[in-house]
């Protein structure tokens, strides 16, 4: 019955991404406009997840009423350095997805405001113990971009259609659940895109099978494994097979790969956070892993696997392995 459920609420879940996406994305390449959604999407996430941890910390202290998105900026400036160092990040309240998206209609400035809230995000980080997590990780999402449209107002347009797309999506209350709705939802998108792109989607995205596959077959006999590096790691599915296999919290150590491809990069971090994977458990590098490997001397790891670029010619490669 509980399995049941849960492929009713994925079905469920990708009928409505469909519909939403392929409305949003008009007259812009699908390829192209996958890193607006994958990225609103993140954005959203963020600001729950942050929103809940302050909540439920708050009501457990006795203070029922409470609802973080409704303070001050002032009054929640005061939390700033403690959420910085225990989630790894801080929004305003003003700059939640939520309370931007309610104001998004009349913000005839809303380019503005989007690109000011993205780098406040990613500042808030700096100096701090995520800050390579988050450095960088919105330069995909260009608000001002043409691909959105002509005139400032017609891409404010397309943000409005966005912000409302991804907030109308049936994610719930991530911490109730039965699916990993918006691990589930970016997973959905990234196949989706690859495959209406007429790309096989290999440089960003492991399908599904494939990496289940591979995961259960280094996992024979093993219920945990010290952590877990995929060197050619793309957007970090095959990484993720292994929280979904054994939960994350026996991968102890955490996920570790290197992507040279700079926004699959982002996409590969975005989607550590999308499946709740903790700042200080993921350690994703940019860079090509055959003559710049980053993770060289670390401890080694139990758990290797990979499904690289193939058709690469290797001149590259390095001639003392």
């Amino acid at each position: 019955m509980a399995n049941n459920k849960k492929e009713q609420e994925r079905a469920e879940l990708h009928r409505t991404i469909w519909n939403i996406a392929n409305d949003l994305r008009g007259s812009v390449d699908g390829w192209d406009f996958k890193q607006y959604v994958l990225g609103m999407l993140f954005y959203r996430y963020i600001s729950e997840n942050l929103t809940d941890y302050i909540n439920r910390g708050e009501h457990e202290a006795g203070n029922p009423g409470f609802d973080f998105a409704s303070l001050s900026d002032a009054e929640a400036e005061e939390a700033r350095a403690d959420l910085v160092q225990t989630r790894g990040f801080f929004i305003l309240p003003s700059e939640l997805f939520q309370n931007v998206r309610k104001k998004a209609y009349q913000d005839e400035n809303l380019n503005e405001t989007m690109e000011k809230v993205f780098r406040s995000i990613e500042s808030s980080a700096q100096g701090g113990p995520s800050e390579d997590n988050f450095k960088g990780l919105f330069d995909d999402i260009d608000v001002n971009s043409n691909k959105l449209g002509g005139t400032v107002a017609k891409r404010n347009e397309k943000i409005v259609k966005l912000l409302n797309g991804v907030g109308e999506m049936k994610l719930g209350d991530y911490q109730d659940n039965t699916i990993d709705a918006f691990g589930d939802a970016y997973e959905f998108l990234m196949g989706m895109y690859a495959s209406n792109a007429g790309k096989s989607g290999g440089e960003y995205y492991t399908p599904q099978e494939v990496s289940e596959l591979l995961t259960r077959i280094t996992l024979v006999g093993k219920r945990e494994v010290n952590k877990v590096y995929d060197p050619a790691c793309g957007s970090g599915s095959l990484l993720l097979n292994f929280a979904k296999i054994l939960g994350k919290e026996n991968v102890r150590q955490g996920f570790f790969g290197q992507e040279i491809n700079i926004t699959t990069f982002n996409l590969c971090r975005i989607n550590m956070f999308l499946h709740d994977i903790d700042y200080d458990k993921f350690d994703i590098g940019l860079g090509d892993t055959l003559t710049d490997p980053l993770h060289w001397d670390d401890e080694p790891f139990e758990a290797i696997v990979s499904n690289p670029p193939y058709s690469s010619d290797g001149t590259a490669m390095p001639t003392h392995y």
